[in-house]
């Protein structure tokens, strides 16, 4: 029998669910269907690859020598696919795109309205995430490209350096004594409550790290894993939060205090996968976010 790409597909779904009738369910296949087509490949290959004995379905270990090509080779075929439908003139194409949460507010709309306009045939799939799972998407080519921060990467992700994200404290605008302060030490947000991100966010890990280091122990009245929330309730109370500075001077209700010592910086990258093919749409969309750096006038890098 010759190997199909299809026997490389139904092994793959039946390695994802652990069990033959979800996986057929997925493939729209009857399960008889699916047990015969993966004996055939099981013939052809010359070897086990799934042990069906306990109560859920394993690989063995021959199995699990042969998914790591198999995925590989249905990765490259789909990589192959985009290539070819791949339009330079960006009259049509698609991006895969994921980022960290705090970039929705300030940098992935302007990016796409950006990108839409001037190349409306070109579709977005736009993804929030954590910076672990965009790279793990990255890697299984399920994405194209990441916006995250500078770090510790996984092997065979590239990251390229776009520009320097500050964080500063943040009250409703208009509050007394906002206009014109003078830099607030750290030790005085002792005194104030505060309104911050949740620890699932890798933000709020730099802001402790920050409160860590000067000592200070923040009053935390309120925690939210939206920035959206974060903002809607600083307009209504006298709460205070921590926020990138490019989001306080975006927004007209909002008005940034200057800390001392400074809040840390970040380094924002782009990431992508090692030798990945990169489509008309990829490129492009790196091109305007580096020129979009320059004319918002963040730190470039």
């Amino acid at each position: 029998m010759a190997l199909e790409l299809r026997h490389l597909r139904y092994l793959l779904a039946v390695t994802e669910h652990a069990n033959f009738t979800r996986a057929a369910e997925d493939l729209h296949i009857s399960q008889p269907t699916l047990s015969q087509q993966i004996k055939q490949l099981e013939r052809t290959v010359g070897a086990q690859l799934l042990d069906r004995t306990g109560r859920t379905v394993r690989l063995t270990d021959a199995g699990q020598t042969y998914v790591h090509y198999a995925r590989r080779v249905v990765r490259d075929l789909a990589a192959a696919e985009r290539a070819v439908l791949d339009v330079a003139d960006l009259s049509r194409g698609h991006l895969r795109l994921a980022f960290t949460p705090t970039f929705t507010a300030y940098l992935v709309g302007p990016l796409t309205a950006e990108l839409h306009t001037r190349h409306p045939g070109i579709t977005l799939d736009l993804r929030e995430m954590t910076q672990d799972r965009i790279e793990a998407g990255l890697l299984a080519d399920e994405l194209d490209l990441g916006i995250a921060f500078h770090g510790s990467h996984l092997p065979g992700i590239t990251a390229t350096a776009l520009f320097t994200e500050t964080l500063t404290l943040v009250t409703a605008a208009g509050r007394p004594g906002t206009s014109g302060q003078e830099p607030l030490p750290v030790r005085d947000l002792a005194d104030r409550q505060l309104v911050l991100l949740s620890g699932d966010f890798a933000t709020r890990g730099h802001i402790d790290a920050y409160f860590t280091t000067h000592a200070v122990q923040p009053r935390i009245a309120v925690e939210a894993n939206s920035i959206q929330v974060l903002t809607e309730i600083i307009q209504r109370t006298t709460l205070v939060t921590v926020l990138p500075n490019a989001i306080a001077h975006d927004h007209p209700h909002l008005t940034p205090i200057p800390l001392t010592p400074d809040l840390p910086a970040r380094t924002v990258t782009l990431l992508r996968r090692d030798s990945a093919y990169q489509s008309a749409a990829a490129r492009t969309f790196t091109h305007l976010a580096h020129d979009h750096i320059t004319t918002r006038g963040y730190t470039p890098l």
